[in-house]
């Protein structure tokens, strides 16, 4: 930041003076004209009539490789036959959810099973499991097991 009111600016015309036993590097007349890879044309910035020169052109972008069709060998596996549902439709969805830790996925076997039991008309038609957080005091990732019967 320049300060052009203060009055206690350093004379420019004055060099700073250099400690003792220092001595100024030479400036010599610039670089030699022997310097290999140096340019003394004038640059082109766009500005002007003359339209800017060519600069090289890359190299072409080889061809990519084709990738390779992996064909399996040996006999292919035999598709799984539909599940058979029952001819009768859904009637009812039970939800079953417990915290991830080992004692409770325990305790959530012996619910399901306890409801299996008492409910032996219940013929399950589909069941769905996924993880996800559910809101109690604190919300804590839980496992979600939906029955559909």
């Amino acid at each position: 930041m320049d300060n052009l009111s203060n009055n206690n600016r350093l004379n420019n015309d004055q060099p700073i003076p250099f400690d003792d036993g220092d001595k100024p590097i030479p400036l010599g007349n610039g670089p030699s004209n022997d310097s290999p890879g140096v340019s003394r044309a004038p640059l082109n910035l766009g500005g002007g009539g003359a339209a800017p020169a060519a600069g090289p052109k890359p190299a072409p972008k080889p061809a990519p490789k084709p990738i390779p069709k992996i064909v399996p060998s040996g006999p292919k596996a035999a598709k799984p036959a539909p599940a058979v549902a029952s001819g009768e439709r859904i009637v009812g969805i039970k939800t079953f959810f417990t915290k991830l830790h080992p004692g409770a996925l325990e305790f959530l076997d012996e619910q399901i099973s306890r409801w299996l039991e008492k409910n032996p008309q219940v013929s399950i038609k589909h069941t769905n499991v996924t993880t996800g957080d559910v809101q109690a005091k604190k919300t804590e990732p839980n496992i979600i097991i939906t029955v559909w019967y």
